[in-house]
C-alpha cells in the first residue's frame, strides 16, 4: 500500500463498526479502507436486529474473525450455531437472552480454536435440565443467570470459570488447571455440592461463594486442605460458617459480609492467614472485637458492625482502614507503619484511641462526640504520629481544652465544638486553623503557628490572646467584645480588623503597634475604650494608610493628625463627639497631607465646617457624607465652593462676600471622584457649575435626600448620578456628556424636566425612572427621542423598555 492508504488504515482503525459503515459510504477508496479485515477481527451485534442472511453474509466476507459477540440478537442459537461452523478461527463468543439447546454445547466441541465463551441470561431449549460442555481448548467460561439443573464441565485447559447468579442445584467439574471459581448467588447449591467443585479443582487460587447459605465450616475446611494455593476468598452472605478451625495460611484477600457466624472468635483463625492483605468485615452484627496482628494486612473494612466495640491492630503494612457506623465502637489502637489516612467520622462513642502509625499524615475524626481532652497527647509529638499534617475534629463537643504541640501539624479543623474554652497551639508549622462555631472560646494562644490569616471574631467569649505568628499578614478580632488582654506578636502584620472590641485598651493597641510595625490598615470602629494615648502610639506604624475609628467617643483628632503622617483613608462614621474645630487641621494647617478618602457619615459636624473641608481640601477623592443632619446645601456656584487663590491660605466660609466672587485661572482643580450625600434630609439645593473645577467626579450619590429640590450640575467627568427616593425633587438640570446612569426611582419630578436634563446627557444608557408618578408610560419614547444613546428604561409601568 501507498502512503495514503496507511495513513488512511491508520485513522480508520480508531472507529467502531457502525461509523466504519459510515466512512464507506465516502468514497470507493475509503470503502475499500474499511472493508480490510482488520477491522472486523471482532464482529459485535450486541441487541441489533440482525437477520441469518446478514449474519452469514458477515461470515463469508470475514472468515478469519476472532470474536463474535451476539448478545441480545434474536434467533440466538442459529446465528451462534452458524458461528461456530463458519468461523473457524473464533476464540472468543458471546451470547444471551435467548434460547440454548443441546445441540449448541455439542457443537462447540467443533470450534477447536474457541478459548473464551460467555453465555449470559440464557435458557435452556427444548426441555434439557443438563448441559454438558466439554472443549480441550477452552480457558475461560462464563455462564451467569443461566436457569438450568445441573451443568457437567470436562474442559482440561480451562482456567477460569463463572457460575454467577444460576440456579443450578449440582455442578460437576472436570478442570484441573482452573484457578477462579465463581459460584457466587447460586443458591441451590448445596454443601456437598460445593464442597465437591472445589475440591475437584486443586489449583484454585480465587473461589467467591458469596451469598450460598449453605456453605458451612466443613467445606472450607476441606477446600483449604485440598486447595492449598487458595488467595482470595469471598464467602460474604454465608450465615453458617464461623472459620474456627479452619486455616488458610496462604489467603491474601478475605470478604465476610453480612456473615452472622462471624465472632471475636473467629479472629483466632483468621490470625493464622498471615499472608492475609486485605480483610472486610461489613455487617458482621455479632462481631464484638477484632484482635490482630497481621504482618502483611495493608486493607481492612468494618461498617454497620453495631455491636463491635474494640478494634486492636499491629500490622506494619496497614495503608487503609474504613470504620463507619459502628454504633458501640469506643476503643480503637492501631500500629502500622504504612497508614497516611485515617477516617473515623460520626464514631459517637469513641472514647480512646491510641496511634503507633509513624507515616500518619491525615487524621478525620469528625462527629465523635466522645473523644475526650486525651486526644490531644496522642496527636502531639510523641504520641505516635510524628508526621501529622491535618487534623479534623469537627463537632467533637467533648472537647474543653485543647493542646496541641505539633512540629508537622499544618491544617487544624475545630469547627463546631463548641464545649472549647481553652485552646493553645505550639505548632510552628500550622498555617490553616477552622473555628467557625467555636462560640465557647475565652483563652486562646497561638504561639508559635505560621497562620498568615486568622479570624477570631467567631468567638464572642474570647477574653485571652496571645499569637506568635512570624507570617501572618491578616489578623480579625472583629465581634471580640469582651476581649481585655491581646498579645500580638507578627511582624509581617499589615491588616488588623479590632471592629467592636470594646473592651481593647490603650496598652493593648500600643504593645501591638510597638510588635507589629508593618499594619497599613487598622480598623478600630466601635472600641469606645481606645484612647489618646493609644492614638498617639500609632506613631510607631510608618506604614499606616487606612484607619477606622468609626463610632467612637473621640472629641479630638489631634493625636491622628500628628501621628498617621501617611494616612490615605480615615473613617470617622458616627463620631458624634468630634466638634467642628477637630477638622480644622485637616483645611488650615495641612494635616494628612496624603488623605484621599474621609467618611464623616452620620457625624454632628455644621455646615460651615463641611463648606470649608469640602473647599479647602481639594485633595481628597472619596467623601461621604450620609445622613449628615447639619448639611444644608452643596452650592459650589458661589465663592464658598472656590479655593483660596493664596496656596496654603486659610479663609473662614463667613469671610466670603459676593463682591469677592471672580473666576482665577491659577486655583488647582479637585480631585474628587466620588462624592455620597445619602439620606441628608436637610440639603435642599445641589449646584456643581463647572468653575467648581470637579474634573474628576465620576459619582454623586444623593438618594434619600427627601427635601432635595434643585440639582444643577454641570460636570464632564461625571457616569453615576444617583438621585432615587428624592421625593421633593422638582429641577433637575444636566451638562453631564459623560454620563451613562441616571436614577430617579420616586421622584416626583415630571417628565418634562427629566426630558430637559437628559438631552444634554450623549452618552447616558441607563435610565431608571420607576415608581415616578408624574411620568406615565406614553413617555418612554420621548425620552428616547430626547436622548438616543439610551439602551435601558426601566419603569414600574413596563417591565423594561430596551432598544439596541
Amino acid at each position: 500500500m501507498d502512503l495514503t492508504d496507511d495513513l488512511l488504515h491508520m485513522v480508520l482503525s480508531f472507529l467502531d463498526h457502525v461509523n466504519l459503515c459510515r466512512a464507506s459510504m465516502v468514497c470507493r477508496q475509503w470503502r475499500a479502507a474499511s472493508a480490510h479485515e482488520d477491522f472486523w477481527r471482532c464482529l459485535n451485534f450486541e441487541n441489533r436486529n440482525i437477520s441469518m442472511e446478514q449474519f452469514e453474509d458477515m461470515c463469508r466476507r470475514y472468515p478469519n474473525a476472532t470474536e463474535v459477540n451476539m448478545f441480545g440478537t434474536p434467533t440466538n442459537q442459529i446465528l451462534a450455531m452458524q458461528a461456530v461452523s463458519s468461523l473457524r478461527n473464533l476464540e472468543a463468543l458471546t451470547l444471551g437472552r435467548g434460547q440454548l439447546g443441546e445441540t449448541f454445547f455439542q457443537a462447540l466441541a467443533e470450534c477447536n480454536m474457541l478459548k473464551s465463551l460467555n453465555v449470559i441470561d440464557a435458557t435452556p431449549g427444548t426441555g434439557i435440565q443438563e448441559i454438558h460442555i466439554n472443549h480441550d481448548r477452552l480457558r475461560h467460561l462464563e455462564l451467569t443467570k443461566c436457569r438450568v439443573m445441573r451443568i457437567s464441565i470436562r474442559c482440561p485447559q480451562l482456567e477460569t470459570l463463572s457460575l454467577k447468579r444460576s440456579n443450578m442445584a449440582q455442578a460437576m467439574l472436570n478442570c484441573p488447571l482452573l484457578h477462579l471459581l465463581d459460584i457466587g448467588s447460586c443458591h441451590k447449591l448445596s454443601d456437598a455440592a460445593i464442597r465437591s467443585a472445589a475440591i475437584s479443582c486443586p489449583l484454585l487460587e480465587l473461589l467467591d461463594m458469596s451469598n450460598c447459605s449453605s456453605v458451612s465450616d466443613e467445606t472450607l475446611r476441606e477446600i483449604a486442605v485440598t486447595c492449598t494455593n487458595l488467595h482470595v476468598l469471598d464467602a460474604s452472605y454465608c450465615p453458617n460458617i464461623s472459620l474456627e478451625s479452619v486455616r488458610l495460611p496462604m489467603l491474601t484477600v478475605l470478604k465476610l459480609h453480612s456473615c452472622e457466624g462471624i465472632t471475636s472468635a473467629s479472629m483466632a483463625a483468621i490470625s493464622h492467614s498471615y499472608m492475609l492483605e486485605v480483610l472486610e468485615l461489613d455487617n458482621c452484627s455479632l462481631l464484638t472485637s477484632v484482635s490482630l496482628d497481621l504482618p502483611l494486612l495493608r486493607n481492612i473494612r468494618l461498617v454497620y458492625c453495631r455491636k463491635f466495640a474494640d478494634l486492636n491492630l499491629r500490622t506494619t503494612m496497614l495503608s487503609s482502614i474504613m470504620v463507619s457506623n459502628c454504633q458501640s465502637l469506643n476503643r480503637i489502637n492501631i500500629t502500622s507503619n504504612s497508614l497516611e489516612k485515617l477516617a473515623l467520622q460520626k464514631q459517637e462513642n469513641l472514647t480512646t484511641l491510641a496511634l503507633q502509625c509513624q507515616c500518619l499524615q491525615e487524621v478525620d475524626l469528625t462527629g465523635c462526640e466522645s473523644l475526650t481532652n486525651s486526644i490531644c497527647d496522642v496527636l502531639s509529638d510523641g504520641g505516635g504520629c510524628p508526621l501529622l499534617k491535618s487534623l479534623v475534629l469537627d463537632n467533637c463537643e467533648s472537647l474543653t481544652t485543647v493542646e496541641f504541640c505539633s512540629t508537622s501539624l499544618v491544617s487544624l479543623s475545630l469547627v463546631g465544638c463548641r464545649g472549647i474554652t481553652a485552646l493553645e497551639l505550639t505548632c510552628p508549622s500550622l498555617e490553616k486553623v477552622c473555628l467557625d462555631g467555636c462560640d465557647h472560646l475565652e483563652r486562646a494562644s497561638f504561639c508559635p503557628v505560621a497562620l498568615r490569616s486568622l479570624n477570631l471574631g467567631i468567638c464572642p467569649k474570647l477574653n485571652e490572646l496571645r499569637i506568635q505568628a512570624p507570617d501572618m499578614v491578616l489578623l480579625e478580632l472583629k465581634g471580640c467584645g469582651v476581649l481585655t488582654e491581646a498579645s500580638i506578636d507578627c511582624p509581617l502584620l499589615t491588616s488588623l480588623d479590632a471592629s467592636f472590641c470594646s473592651q481593647l485598651k490603650d496598652d493593648c493597641l500600643s504593645a501591638t503597634a510597638a510588635s507589629c510595625r508593618l499594619i497599613e490598615s487598622l480598623i478600630l470602629m466601635s472600641c469606645p475604650s481606645v484612647g489618646s494615648d493609644g492614638l498617639y502610639s500609632l506613631c510607631l506604624l510608618p506604614h499606616l494608610t487606612m484607619l477606622d475609628l468609626s463610632y467612637t467617643f473621640l472629641m479630638s483628632l489631634q493625636p491622628v493628625f500628628e501621628s498617621c503622617l501617611l494616612l490615605k483613608v480615615l473613617k470617622l462614621q458616627a463620631c458624634k463627639y468630634l466638634l467642628n474645630s477637630s477638622l480644622e487641621p485637616l483645611y488650615n494647617e495641612g494635616a494628612l497631607p496624603a488623605l484621599q478618602e474621609l467618611d464623616l457619615s452620620y457625624g454632628t459636624l455644621g455646615q460651615s465646617a463641611i463648606e470649608d473641608l469640602l473647599a479647602c481640601c481639594t485633595h481628597l477623592t472619596h467623601v461621604s457624607l450620609n445622613g449628615c443632619v447639619n448639611m444644608h446645601d452643596l452650592d459650589w456656584g458661589c465663592n464658598r465652593g472656590q479655593l483660596s487663590t493664596l496656596p496654603g491660605a486659610y479663609i473662614p466660609s463667613s469671610l466670603f462676600s459676593q463682591d469677592d466672587m471672580h473666576d482665577s485661572v491659577d486655583q488647582p482643580n479637585r480631585l474628587l471622584q466620588n462624592l455620597n450625600c445619602v439620606g441628608c434630609p436637610n440639603i435642599r439645593k445641589v449646584i456643581i457649575p463647572p468653575e467648581a473645577r470637579c474634573s474628576h467626579l465620576s459619582s454623586l450619590n444623593l438618594s434619600l435626600s427627601a427635601n432635595l429640590k434643585e440639582v444643577d450640575v454641570a460636570c464632564f467627568t461625571l457616569c453615576f448620578l444617583n438621585l432615587s427616593n428624592c421625593c421633593s425633587l422638582e429641577i433637575l438640570k444636566l451638562q453631564c456628556p459623560r454620563l451613562t446612569s441616571l436614577f430617579l426611582q420616586s421622584c416626583n419630578i415630571n417628565e418634562e424636566a427629566v426630558e430637559a436634563a437628559i438631552i444634554h446627557c450623549s452618552m447616558l444608557e441607563t435610565l431608571d425612572i420607576r415608581f415616578c408618578p408624574k411620568i406615565c408610560s406614553i413617555s418612554m419614547g420621548r425620552l428616547r427621542a430626547a436622548c438616543p444613546s439610551l439602551k435601558r428604561i426601566f419603569s414600574s409601568l413596563l417591565p423594561a423598555y430596551t432598544g439596541t
